[in-house]
């Protein structure tokens, strides 16, 4: 691989543990255990060689119109693999943020991600942001209230609304935006996915299931990253 253009932030997509199930006739939850399974394992990868920073999306603010069964399933998921893969990401030196508003999650979820992210919170290795009840337009919508509320309260003025004061709101913010963005099974769309962070970003839609990518798939994403010039709007 090229080091000088090698990406500091992936953003991903892990889209296809259902189909993966079905597939296999295997329940749902066994599709979404074992992508997350998956997840730790291209975190472990990441932080091995030299990725600053992974974004993925686990759970939307429109997953909640799936089934309560599967709801319900993934919240018991999530509570499990945040305080299990937290105490080996810390052995790891990877740093866990959860990015979303954690305020519609039960009590109990939202004590697990605290303690989660405070156990991690000095590593100095990947970066890993879990965007879970996330959306993009929820996260703008976030950011602008903040910005009204210090424009009311005369700590900002209308000049100071510039790019960089929308992007301190963000969840990312301090973050660099996703240099690449890989999205699984085979769907070409963002999803409502870091919509503020990816205008620049570039894209890789794969035809495989979420559960089936391993540390090769990585591989083969940031060499073809690395085929692409990248303008940035210029010509």
């Amino acid at each position: 691989m090229d080091n000088e253009k090698f990406p500091k932030h992936i953003a991903i997509i892990m889209d296809g543990n259902r189909r993966w199930a079905r597939e296999r006739k295997l329940p749902i939850k066994i599709g979404h255990k074992t992508g997350a399974d998956t997840l730790e394992k291209i975190a472990k990868y990441a932080n091995k060689i030299g990725i600053e920073y992974l974004t993925v999306y686990a759970f939307s603010t429109e997953n909640w119109n799936r089934s309560e069964e599967e709801v319900s399933a993934l919240m018991l998921l999530l509570q499990t693999y945040i305080e299990d893969f937290s105490k080996r990401a810390n052995l790891e030196n990877i740093k866990i943020n959860v990015i979303g508003d954690l305020t519609k999650l039960s009590e109990k979820l939202q004590k697990s991600i605290a303690k989660c992210v405070q156990r991690t919170i000095n590593n100095t290795g990947l970066v890993l942001n879990i965007a879970f009840n996330y959306g993009g337009r929820a996260e703008l919508v976030k950011a602008t209230k903040e910005i009204a509320i210090a424009f009311k309260n005369g700590e900002i003025s209308e000049n100071d609304i510039t790019e960089e004061l929308i992007n301190s709101h963000l969840y990312t913010a301090d973050m660099p935006a996703p240099d690449l963005m890989i999205r699984t099974s085979g769907e070409i769309r963002t999803s409502g996915f870091l919509m503020w962070q990816m205008v620049y970003t570039e894209f890789l839609f794969m035809e495989k299931f979420w559960p089936e990518f391993d540390e090769t798939d990585l591989d083969l994403a940031i060499e073809e990253y690395q085929k692409r010039n990248r303008k940035f709007g210029a010509k």
